[in-house]
């Protein structure tokens, strides 16, 4: 990949965020395996999204992970065995390319609605080590409440001016608008923007152009 300069007036992109088990890690295909079909699946990671996404003060993850399932009406027992089968997460086909790139120029960072433990293994997935990883659980709070996004720039010396956010869920944009992050959103399966979410500065179906984009915006 070729940097270029930015104009003088515009301070140049040093850092890259990311979602991590939406935007770098096909969750998706996971859930549904533990849930038992894709449909399944599918409505228990939505419950569990509105469920985090929903929360401010973080509350342990894999109880967050078991009501989801509950008000699916999957068995209590299905988080458990998604925790069990953790390392069975997957990066998206791209990913790992983008991210060994992206590595070349940039610092890396992760910012997940996770706990300590599930968040940091999952963090190794991608194959490409990131140069920090703040999880829900040590920022005390659930994206998109500011404090994960501020901790994550805090530990890497960065600036919302100089930083980028690759989101995977459009809940993401509540929280990166209030800290001024420019974002990038990765949407995988189509969804829909919650009503009154900020735009992003681009929208696409896969990671594949977000090197580009990423130019773009310098």
């Amino acid at each position: 990949m070729t940097v270029l300069q930015p104009p003088a007036d515009r301070p140049r992109i040093q850092f890259v965020l990311f979602d991590l088990l939406t935007a770098v890690l096909d969750s998706w295909t996971l859930w549904n395996a533990v849930a038992g079909s894709a449909e399944l699946g599918s409505q228990w990671r939505m419950a569990y999204l509105k469920l985090t996404y929903g929360c401010g003060r973080y509350v342990r993850y894999e109880s967050l992970v078991a009501q989801a399932a509950a008000s699916v009406g999957l068995d209590s027992g299905c988080a458990s065995e998604l925790e069990r089968r953790w390392n069975e997460l997957r990066a998206w086909p791209e990913a790992g390319a983008v991210l060994a790139d992206l590595k070349q120029h940039y610092k890396l960072g992760v910012v997940t609605n996770c706990s300590v433990a599930l968040g940091h293994l999952a963090a190794t997935i991608p194959g490409v080590a990131f140069d920090v990883v703040v999880t829900s659980e040590e920022a005390g709070f659930y994206k998109p409440d500011p404090a994960p996004y501020l901790l994550a720039l805090d530990r890497l010396g960065a600036r919302p001016e100089n930083t980028v956010f690759v989101a995977g869920s459009a809940y993401d944009l509540f929280g990166t608008a209030q800290v001024g992050l420019p974002t990038y959103w990765h949407n995988r399966i189509g969804l829909s923007a919650p009503d009154g979410a900020p735009a992003p500065f681009a929208t696409r179906p896969t990671l594949d152009d977000l090197p580009a984009d990423i130019l773009r915006l310098m």
